[in-house]
């Protein structure tokens, strides 16, 4: 039966790649890559540097497709119908590819920024190709440095406090309103810099954006001293690269427990 492989790469540094994750690479025969446009295209060819740094440069097969367009616009109830429809699409082309390039015994693979686990659309994607029962194979999930853990790596802090819980969540969420009975907070996913509503509260911020890769840019520090800075920092990123992919932890003061 087909095999498929679905490999965290980390958050973009190839030497975050695990031992288990460069087996997968070496055993694969093709490898698909999702284009975002020519104003993401940094990302394929991150994806490209990490296959050369592990296998001979023109020993594997990379195939590439469009990525839909998503209705990011959508907003309240429309929300989560426009993911869905998204991911329906994703699911036509992804079971295009596997059915077209996988032969009945070989194995394909999808690079996943970060660790697929954490905020990522393929494995449930994946189910949804299995689902519609027209091309069928088993597969597998390596797991990878995910964002959150570089982040806070490189700011050489802990990711929670001794005997505190810590929270994962979205931009979208936290504007909402800052989770209740947690004091740090993880947000991904955050177009909107919604720390910025925070700013007159006492907390510090571990902000990161591009975090494994040549632009990375990290600020730390009470969050109303460096708000601004981060806010001028993130858009002339934008503006010089044309997209931004930025992580950061939220710390309210307080007692370690």
């Amino acid at each position: 039966m087909r095999k498929i492989h679905v490999i965290g790469i980390g958050a973009g540094d190839p030497d975050q790649l695990t031992l288990q994750a460069v087996k997968a690479l070496r055993g694969t025969d093709v490898f698909f890559l999702l284009d975002k446009g020519e104003a993401k295209s940094d990302l394929t060819g991150l994806r490209r540097e990490i296959l050369d740094a592990h296998l001979e440069p023109g020993s594997y097969r990379v195939v590439e497709a469009r990525d839909p367009e998503r209705d990011r616009k959508a907003g309240g109830a429309e929300y989560s119908p426009a993911v869905g429809d998204w991911r329906s699409a994703r699911a036509g082309i992804y079971e295009r590819l596997i059915g077209q390039e996988v032969g009945a015994d070989g194995t394909g693979a999808f690079l996943v920024w970060g660790d697929p686990a954490l905020y990522d659309s393929t494995l449930a994607i994946l189910e949804e190709v299995l689902e519609r029962g027209a091309v069928e194979f088993e597969y597998d999930v390596i797991p990878g440095i995910s964002s959150v853990s570089s982040l806070v790596a490189r700011h050489r802090t802990g990711l929670n406090r001794v005997g505190r819980p810590v929270q994962i969540t979205t931009g979208r969420r936290l504007a909402e309103g800052f989770p209740d009975g947690v004091d740090d907070v993880v947000v991904m996913l955050d177009a909107h810099q919604t720390f910025l509503r925070y700013a007159g509260e006492d907390m510090d911020i571990y902000w990161g954006a591009y975090i494994g890769t040549p632009d990375e840019i990290l600020v730390s520090g009470p969050l109303g001293e460096v708000a601004p800075r981060i806010e001028e920092l993130r858009a002339a990123a934008r503006e010089r690269k044309g997209w931004i992919m930025d992580t950061y932890l939220l710390r309210r003061h307080g007692d370690e427990g």
